[in-house]
């Protein structure tokens, strides 16, 4: 088992036992600040399975989270949260919603890394990047800020990181921006709305 999924792990069975798994790790994660209000708006990435367009996925409600693979807890936290959200909806919704996980540090995080991390949460959550300037370009776009911070792990370096998760609806615009470590009945009462009446949901 890769260290990373024990830790995925771990956090994943304490979101299940509630809410207060927020309150405990959010002290000790490190955030940057967001330095401008989210605008949204077309984008294009690398994902392990080819380039990435926005536009592509009109009709769709998509979930973008901006993170690393080798962020000890927030990332982790965010991503199980958001798991738990999509394994909640039924085949028809899962079908008109995509996850997506934008790599902020594409130094590390190969494209063959970045599928399996994502993967692990849900199938649904596609993981991408790009050049460090284009990821610059779409971390503006939604409000997201990052910076590196040296020597502060034994990977060599941490990437300090805003945490929200941009919800954009069916028509390519940005609806709403969801906070830290938002549970997911929140995640689901967002996607829901966008997603219309006439959805069936999950009989289980």
């Amino acid at each position: 088992m890769k260290p990373y999924q024990w830790i995925v792990g771990t956090l994943i069975t304490g979101v299940l036992l509630g809410w207060g798994l927020y309150q405990l790790l959010l002290p000790n994660g490190r955030q940057a600040t967001v330095s401008q209000p989210p605008r949204g708006g077309d984008f294009s990435l690398t994902s392990p399975s080819g380039p990435f367009h926005l536009k592509d996925h009109r009709g769709k409600v998509v979930l973008i989270y901006f993170g690393y693979t080798f962020c000890p807890d927030i990332c982790p936290t965010n991503l199980a949260l958001l798991s738990q959200a999509l394994s909640e909806m039924s085949q028809a919704e899962l079908a008109r919603v995509q996850g997506v996980f934008i790599s902020v540090d594409p130094e590390r995080d190969t494209l063959d890394k970045l599928s399996s991390y994502a993967n692990y949460f849900h199938r649904a959550i596609l993981g991408m990047t790009g050049t460090p300037e284009a990821v610059a370009r779409v971390a503006a776009q939604y409000g997201a800020a990052y910076h590196r911070v040296e020597g502060e792990s034994r990977g060599g370096y941490l990437v300090d990181h805003s945490s929200n998760t941009y919800v954009v609806a069916p028509d390519g615009s940005l609806s709403v921006t969801l906070n830290h470590a938002s549970p997911p009945q929140e995640i689901l009462a967002a996607v829901r709305r966008l997603l219309g009446p006439g959805q069936p949901t999950n009989p289980n």
